[in-house]
């Protein structure tokens, strides 16, 4: 391909609403264009890109004996409303109705489009296992739009869903896509981390995200370096209750529990800084409403309350804050100033690091009203303790109880045990061996098609620009002829591009009317692993110079040279 001729618009100014490394890069390297917020066209460079990432899954997921199909992205609410996830998904789904007064639904997963469709299909035994995948745009509307095509709008994804007889062959299957990728995100040049991770609103019991860390990563995950345990935060275990032995409070005994005034401050920091108290010597009540009943979580003021934690804890699929209305009825106070001391008809609920505390300060359930020096047992009892919390650096890991580490994270797939979730909401049954009709067994396996870009570039890149990994390079090699209008150069230049592209190698020329500096700049800036530059003080040498864009290393080497290095590293 040649440059002149091809579509590579590159920018020299870095795009003001860039945040990460990777969206600013791949509008200045021509690969992306914004349309609006959360939607982007894929210029031809990044096309090139997509297209490989595209292959490398393909061809794993295939060998895994996987089939490919394509599903449709516009889907009746009907599936979505027999499975039960209409209202889980709430504002992220983007739904319209048609001339007929229906309403569909773009979709954001196909977990009930392909329910749907083994259910008429999948009728005995004989027929499983099967496993089916497609590539598909998928759509979700989004608050806040993120780091370009890490978290848009619209989005393409590799979701993959496989039906078995039972539990052993779920087993199986969630297996070879767990191998399959790991050797995808391998062979795209990532290292990535297998997480235990919550299914949220797809469902299932057990499920685990493959994380890539990365200053940018819009997720957190706990990891230790030691044992090599790693988890989202949304399900890291809490084992020690990370508590300050040095808490002055912990040294008082117990004091008599009194009432302060507190006018207008409800919050831990601003309650902490009145009365002089530190975060870790209070007690937040967090007032829930799970399918219509109150819950009252207690958590410790230095802490964060780990919702998904909580839902599995309450075994709901929904979770939300309670209104002020409901907190006044429930506590008798408003919003900020709840406490467990005088609760009377709600479910109580304690995260276990509050166990070890004394003397510790609580909303009053008054307005303007704390309480300080309240005890477990004395003041208010507990029935029920559980980890409801977020796992913090100083905490210990669960596993080998040494430090934790806390890191950003992109989320690159992730795979889930769905179990009998939607074969039995949508009866999707078949005729087992015995006689009997059987809900299949489900797993769900997706990939961020645009996510693996955008790793590539967050983890390989340097103040130039993006550093491909060859798997996934727009090309493999890129000629940069100096003085291009130059008849010798020209030729030899022509001569090395018609050679390697004989043989089968992805070569760019740099064609342009463009100085040597406005080349070099470009070509590291789109980060093609390797650099053919031919200029006229080298021809006078007899040599070409090969670059590695990785290394940055120069080698000097004759035209015919040249070709079969090139030939040997590229084969």
């Amino acid at each position: 391909m040649r440059w002149s001729k091809y579509f590579i618009p590159t920018l020299k100014e870095m795009p003001a609403e860039a945040e990460a490394v990777s969206h600013r890069l791949m509008i200045r390297a021509g690969l992306v264009r914004k349309l609006v917020s959360g939607a982007y066209t894929y210029l031809p460079l990044g096309l090139r890109v997509l297209k490989k990432v595209k292959d490398i899954i393909r061809e794993e997921m295939d060998k895994k004996g996987a089939i490919e199909l394509f599903l449709p992205s516009l889907q009746p609410v009907e599936l979505w409303h027999q499975s039960g996830r209409y209202k889980d998904m709430g504002e992220d789904l983007i739904k319209f109705k048609d001339r007929h007064n229906r309403v569909m639904v773009f979709g954001p997963t196909h977990e009930e489009v392909i329910t749907d469709l083994v259910k008429n299909h999948i009728r005995s035994y004989r027929q499983l296992p099967i496993n089916l995948y497609q590539i598909q745009t998928k759509f979700r509307d989004e608050v806040r739009p993120r780091f370009g095509i890490i978290r848009s709008r619209e989005f393409i994804m590799k979701d993959a869903y496989s039906f078995d007889r039972d539990s052993a062959g779920l087993d199986k299957s969630y297996k070879k896509m767990y191998e399959a990728y790991e050797a995808i995100f391998k062979r795209a040049g990532l290292k990535t981390l297998a997480v235990e991770a919550d299914s949220g609103v797809m469902g299932g019991d057990v499920s685990h995200e493959f994380m890539v860390l990365a200053e940018s990563g819009e997720d957190l995950l706990a990891h230790c370096p030691s044992c090599g345990y790693a988890a989202s935060m949304d399900v890291a275990s809490v084992q020690g209750l990370a508590l300050d032995k040095k808490c002055p409070r912990l040294s008082l005994g117990q004091v008599k529990v009194k009432e302060v005034d507190t006018p207008g401050v409800s919050t831990i920091e601003k309650v902490s800084a009145l009365l002089k108290v530190r975060p870790d010597e209070m007690v937040k009540t967090l007032i829930y409403v799970r399918e219509g009943d109150p819950v009252a979580i207690l958590i410790r003021g230095d802490h964060e309350a780990n919702e998904a934690k909580i839902r599995k804890y309450l075994r709901c699929a929904k979770l939300e804050m309670a209104t002020e209305d409901v907190i006044k009825k429930v506590t008798g106070g408003p919003l900020g100033f709840s406490g467990p001391v005088g609760l009377k008809g709600i479910r109580i609920v304690a995260d276990n690091s509050i166990k070890g505390i004394a003397n510790f300060v609580t909303g009053a359930n008054k307005k303007d009203k704390h309480l300080i020096n309240v005890n477990l047992d004395r003041d208010f009892k507990i029935e029920e303790w559980a980890d409801l919390r977020m796992i913090t650096e100083k905490d210990n890991c669960p596993k080998c109880n040494k430090s934790i580490k806390i890191e950003n994270a992109i989320e690159m797939g992730h795979v889930f045990k769905l179990g009998l979730k939607y074969s039995k909401a949508m009866k999707a049954e078949f005729l087992d061996e015995d006689g009997k009709l059987k809900p299949v067994v489900m797993g769900c396996y997706g990939i961020g098609v645009n996510r693996i870009i955008a790793a590539a570039i967050e983890l390989n890149n340097d103040k130039k620009g993006i550093i491909w990994p060859l798997s996934i390079a727009p090309f493999q090699v890129i000629i940069v002829p100096v003085n291009y209008e130059k008849d010798n150069v020209r030729k030899v230049a022509d001569q090395v591009y018609n050679d390697l592209s004989e043989k089968g190698i992805e070569v760019l020329l740099d064609d342009r009317n463009e100085s040597a500096g406005v080349k070099f700049n470009d070509a590291e800036l789109v980060g093609i692993p390797y650099a053919v530059v031919i200029g006229e003080r080298g021809l006078k040498k007899g040599v070409l110079e090969l670059k590695d864009r990785k290394t940055s290393q120069t080698t000097e080497l004759n035209q015919q040279d040249i070709i079969k290095k090139l030939t040997t590293l590229l084969a």
